[in-house]
């Protein structure tokens, strides 16, 4: 008579039992509803958008979230209504075992603020933002004749202001006079800087800084009116 191996037919028993198990919690799990939805802010505390306005928009464009069965929801999807906001950089949802919908969001970041005809940010991309209802950002106002290439060029200034201590702190104004024609204002002085173009910037506020910290020691400051970079290599000041 054939002899029967009971260990391999209690491993097989086993492994149909376990493959069942994971099966019948799989399909339990597919229709366990959605208990809360969550919205993390990621990154900075200054909120572009509210917790109120993503389930606003989540609910205009992709409908209740709330007590929707799991299988029901499109994550991809969630993140591009989230993404089509013009506050968020990325956004990232994901579903936990407990039923949470849970989203991660990335706002952009301003770094400087047009005020000239039409008001906007411009992002630390370069990418026009529009101006939030819920928070105003503190950054470097553009002002003037700004279009589109006197606005990449005032990225550039930013980009550079922004990677100095210096100037990050006292620069509170980019004012273009045509294109490839700058300004700077500062917080402390009454006076203007002529950058004149983006060309040779390393230059120019290396020589600018000489400048400042001369006229620092000298206490001589508020004796100048406008301090001229956009000559070749030195810097001509304007006196009150």
């Amino acid at each position: 008579p054939m002899q029967v191996n009971w260990n391999v037919l209690k491993l097989g028993g086993l492994v149909v039992l376990t493959a069942a198990m994971f099966g019948f919690s799989e399909i339990r799990n597919q229709r366990r509803q959605i208990e809360q939805s969550e919205i993390n802010f990621l990154g900075d505390n200054d909120l572009y958008l509210t917790e109120a306005s993503v389930n606003k928009l989540l609910i205009q464009n992709y409908g209740p979230i709330k007590n929707r069965p799991k299988e029901e929801v499109v994550l991809n999807t969630i993140e591009q209504v989230i993404q089509s906001n013009d506050m968020v950089k990325k956004a990232q949802v994901y579903l936990t075992i407990d039923g949470r919908l849970v989203s991660n969001i990335v706002q952009r970041k301003p770094i400087g603020r047009i005020e000239s005809a039409s008001k906007f940010y411009l992002d630390d991309e370069g990418k026009r933002m529009q101006l939030s209802k819920h928070h105003s950002a503190r950054v470097t106002i553009i002002t003037g004749a700004v279009t589109g290439k006197s606005l990449e060029d005032a990225y550039v200034i930013l980009e550079y202001i922004n990677n100095d201590e210096f100037l990050r702190k006292n620069v509170i104004g980019i004012h273009v006079v045509n294109e490839g024609d700058y300004q700077l204002r500062f917080r402390l002085e009454n006076f203007v800087v002529n950058l004149g173009g983006v060309d040779n910037l390393n230059e120019k506020f290396k020589n600018f800084m000489a400048f400042y910290a001369k006229a620092a020691r000298d206490n001589s400051l508020e004796n100048y009116a406008v301090v001229s970079l956009e000559f070749n290599n030195q810097v001509v000041c304007t006196k009150i």
